[in-house]
């Protein structure tokens, strides 16, 4: 039996806005959480150029041929296969130490730009390792280093989640588990598993999260994005995961959403990532609104924001504008999002800050103050 905490549904003149009032500017100006955003996915197109252009890497040089590599363009196929094919191709980027941190601190910092105050970046070892061979403990210590490093310099607080692909070997997730667990408390936060849950099996690393679990890190799931809904309850009841990421397909059972609901499971939603991979056609399609409604709890994040070609900013103003979701709704996704983030010092001092920062930018700082201790939690 699992041990759940019961979830009151969210009435529904929270969810709509008739009359949207926000402009885009907005939701750049508010103080953000991201809990979902790739370091693979979050690669400069000028950095890539620049590289190419050097010499460094083996990709194009031009930067239009290059884009339709690395990037999702307008009128190409939006589909799992099409939207996987641009990380095979960014992950040649990663060819030598110093690119590695260049490329860390370039997400944190573009990250900051946005008035991200609180970031999850999700980092990939295998992956990162694999052009050159590297030693999976140095690309854990320069990822690291380099996020620190940046981070300090933006006034942003950062944790790491480091992920496994669902179609690595094992012995090669056991190995980044297990350094996981080692850098837990000095800059990594959770353990993740990402990868194509309709073509691979998660159920051989589910003994691994919960050992990862026992040790401290947050786990979170990837699922219900290209499978349906039978694997969020996997995710939930086989590997104990709180979080999930993406989980959009969850809708399709009933009584899984239920089971969510009841356990008080979190939805890391990227709206635009959704699109792009073909998981959904239009945005105004999106069952965002749709899950809010059905009382689950969900936040909004970036995943892939130079693959994708957005920001979390442009995820919330979407939010408002293609789904119609309230300012307030908005506000309270940004407080959920703290509050269910892996950070485990100093949480209360960002929740203040992001509190005032959000009651700066709109009217509503009695509203915002008096309802952030009612979700999430």
């Amino acid at each position: 039996m699992l041990a759940c905490r019961a979830r009151i549904l969210i009435p529904e003149e929270w969810i709509v806005s008739s009359s949207p009032k926000c402009t885009e500017n907005h939701f750049f100006h508010l103080p953000k959480v991201d809990l979902h955003r790739h370091l693979e996915g979050s690669i400069r197109l000028s950095t890539i150029t620049e590289l190419s252009r050097k010499g460094l890497i083996d990709l194009p040089a031009d930067e239009t041929r290059l884009q339709r590599r690395v990037q999702m363009s307008p009128g190409e196929a939006r589909s799992p296969a099409n939207f996987l094919q641009k990380f095979k191709s960014v992950r040649d980027v990663f060819s030598s130490p110093e690119i590695i941190q260049r490329v860390t601190q370039e997400a944190v910092e573009d990250a900051a730009a946005d008035n991200v105050a609180y970031l999850e970046i999700h980092f990939t070892p295998v992956a990162l390792a694999q052009t050159k061979k590297f030693d999976l403990e140095d690309v854990f210590r320069w990822v690291l280093a380099a996020g620190r490093e940046q981070a300090e310099r933006s006034g942003l607080e950062l944790g790491f989640i480091a992920s496994i692909n669902r179609h690595e070997p094992l012995r090669e997730a056991e190995e980044v588990a297990a350094l996981a667990a080692e850098y837990y408390g000095r800059g990594v936060v959770g353990l993740g598993l990402a990868g194509n849950e309709a073509g691979f099996e998660s159920q051989p690393f589910a003994a691994l999260f919960r050992e990862a679990a026992r040790s401290g890190l947050g786990i979170t799931i990837h699922a219900g994005e290209w499978a349906g809904a039978e694997s969020v309850r996997s995710a939930i009841l086989d590997f104990g995961a709180p979080r999930i990421g993406h989980g959009i397909r969850i809708l399709e059972n009933s009584y899984i959403t239920a089971m969510a609901r009841e356990c008080g499971t979190v939805f890391e939603v990227c709206l635009t990532s959704n699109m792009d991979s073909g998981i959904v056609s239009a945005l105004p399609a999106h069952p965002l609104g749709e899950m809010i409604g059905n009382g689950l709890l969900v936040t909004l994040n970036s995943d892939d924001p130079s693959i994708c070609r957005t920001t979390l900013s442009r995820e919330y103003s979407l939010a408002y504008f293609e789904q119609g979701l309230t300012e307030e709704t908005i506000h309270r996704l940004i407080l959920r999002a703290l509050d269910t983030g892996f950070l485990s010092e100093g949480k209360a001092v960002l929740k203040r800050r992001i509190s005032e920062g959000v009651a700066r930018a709109v009217p509503l700082a009695a509203s915002i103050h008096s309802l952030q201790y009612s979700f999430g939690r």
